[in-house]
């Protein structure tokens, strides 16, 4: 079997909620994916997706995608896709990083994988752990009652994990309304909920212990990236118990090396796009495992075939070490492809069909942007 073709689509994915905000001042409207569609001479194509959050959450943009999709695209034609590790080397030799650029084409691989072989993708990642996989909504920094009732509505929806946003500056409220956030998204927590208080790196290791101060000791929550540096994140990790996820410091299997190396964390955060890929991302899964950190598997930002990629990892990790899988298609309101993995008492499963299990709706993706062939 050989790669013959990849088209490029661009597709714009509005916000679901109108403004996204996140630690220092960031908005965001919407998002720019990149979908990828992957043929081969066998009649067999595969779909990935990538979509950055925005180009100031880490070293990754739309048009940066594009321009490396433009380098990394040509130089795989003519290889077997089902080679998911040497598809990967090839990559890895042509250009050093530009994990979103390589996610969407990985992703495709492993979509055209499953088809070859009449399997759903988790099974070629090591097997299904039975059970639905709790999924966790993302509430945009807002006042403190907004946002608990944007918890009480995904509540609602079947959610059962939340990430709330944090890191106010000291003129918007500071480590106080940070604080307020916290007490306002956990009032009405229920048994089996999980939460995360995530800064996306925004927060001083001063403004994070202001914050913790002001908090009741037996609140039940998670700081995930607190510190845009490892320096921060290890002096904080110092002065508090508050269990600590990263996020956006670990984009590689040498991140998290390091991470457990100087016992950074407690449970890493692996989005599909930040790391690589499903390739990637499978790597990283055994690396946490062997350590005995907990995951959270999600993406930046997505519609349902970045959605796909993250529940097949998820449904993939042993049940102890897994703590949610973000559903991104809550995040956007444009549905980009159907896909059969609805919520039902707050958990969803990866579906048994071939691949992903997904079908892009064509109308909505367009033509291409750019065909490599």
């Amino acid at each position: 079997m050989k790669i013959t073709a990849i088209d490029v689509h661009a597709v714009h994915l509005p916000y679901a909620g109108g403004v996204y905000r996140l630690s220092g001042g960031r908005e965001y409207h919407g998002f720019d994916a990149t979908i990828i569609r992957m043929e081969t001479d066998t009649g067999l194509e595969g779909w990935g997706e990538s979509t950055p959050f925005g180009a100031s959450y880490i070293a990754a943009h739309a048009q940066g995608v594009h321009a490396a999709l433009d380098e990394l695209a040509p130089t795989i034609l003519g290889m077997d896709p089902r080679l998911t590790d040497r598809v990967n080397d090839r990559m890895d030799m042509v250009m050093k990083g530009q994990n979103a650029a390589k996610t969407a084409l990985d992703v495709a691989l492993w979509d055209i994988t499953g088809k070859a072989h009449d399997l759903p993708v988790v099974d070629l990642l090591g097997g299904r752990v039975d059970g639905p996989i709790p999924v966790i909504s993302s509430i945009g920094g807002d006042t403190p009652e907004a946002m608990r009732q944007s918890v009480a509505a995904h509540r609602k929806q079947g959610f059962r994990g939340h990430s709330i946003k944090i890191g106010a500056s000291e003129t918007e409220g500071g480590p106080r309304l940070d604080a307020e956030r916290i007490k306002a998204c956990l009032a009405d927590q229920v048994d089996g909920e999980w939460f995360l208080a995530d800064a996306n790196g925004g927060l001083t290791v001063e403004h994070a212990l202001r914050m913790l101060a002001l908090l009741p000791s037996d609140l039940d929550f998670v700081l995930e990236a607190p510190c845009a540096t490892w320096a921060e994140t290890m002096t904080l990790r110092q002065k508090t118990s508050r269990p600590i996820l990263l996020d956006e410091l670990v984009e590689n299997d040498g991140d998290i090396i390091h991470a457990i190396r100087h016992d950074i964390c407690d449970g890493v955060g692996i989005k599909i796009s930040k790391q690589g890929g499903l390739t990637a991302s499978r790597r990283q899964r055994d690396i946490c495992r062997a350590a005995g950190l907990v995951m959270s598997i999600q993406d930046t930002v997505g519609s349902e075939i970045a959605f796909s990629a993250i529940l097949h990892m998820a449904q993939s990790v042993p049940r102890h070490l897994l703590r949610c899988a973000l559903d991104t298609r809550a995040m956007v309101n444009l549905k980009t492809a159907a896909f059969d993995a609805p919520i039902i008492d707050g958990g969803v499963s990866a579906p048994q069909t071939s691949g992903l299990g997904i079908t892009p709706d064509r109308a909505v993706l367009g033509s291409p942007v750019a065909t490599y062939r």
